[in-house]
């Protein structure tokens, strides 16, 4: 049943902290913000792009280095600071033309439960909040920061038949003969 609906997808949409980072703030002394992201989740992205599906950012705190993170990796939307997920969630589907059925939405936190409830699937990581995990069609097994959001990407690349393909694009096996 979640493969039907993960088959379908064409837009998959995070939020931020708690989703892309463990959801930790650190301030250095000149009050500068830190936050650590797991590159796999990264790889995971570049592989649901590559496969022509787009992705989003849409979270409720400001924070540049949630911007630079998602310029390095050409995330198509990214919408910080935002009060009513909902109505971003809307804007991106009118943008993009894209329904409902065909958008993900993985979050963490009680913000999200509204956009969770509108996506044609709703993601909860593994921490999320009991709230959050309760409007989920799925949970992932992996906590947010954590390969949460590569869980998804793989998740839906096999839904979509594609896994296999892209798995065996990265096994080489014509390596020359070493012993010759």
């Amino acid at each position: 049943m979640i493969d039907n609906k993960l088959e379908k997808i064409r837009l998959v949409l995070l939020d931020a902290d708690g989703v892309l980072t463990r959801g930790k703030i650190i301030y250095t002394e000149d009050g500068n913000e830190l936050k650590a992201f797991d590159v796999k989740d990264g790889f995971g992205i570049r592989m649901l792009q590559n496969a022509g599906i787009k992705i989003g950012i849409i979270t409720g705190r400001y924070s540049e280095t949630i911007k630079r993170r998602a310029r390095e990796l050409k995330i198509d939307f990214c919408h910080c600071g935002v009060k009513e997920k909902k109505t971003v969630f809307y804007e991106i589907l009118q943008q993009t033309g894209f329904s409902r059925d065909q958008t993900v939405f993985v979050g963490d936190d009680i913000p999200d439960i509204a956009v969770m409830k509108n996506a044609g699937v709703g993601i909860a990581v593994a921490d999320a909040h009991e709230s959050v995990k309760q409007h989920a069609d799925l949970t992932t097994r992996n906590p947010g920061g954590r390969g949460a959001v590569r869980e998804v990407c793989e998740c839906i690349l096999k839904a979509k038949g594609l896994w296999e393909e892209i798995l065996q694009s990265w096994v080489q096996t014509d390596f020359p003969d070493s012993r010759e």
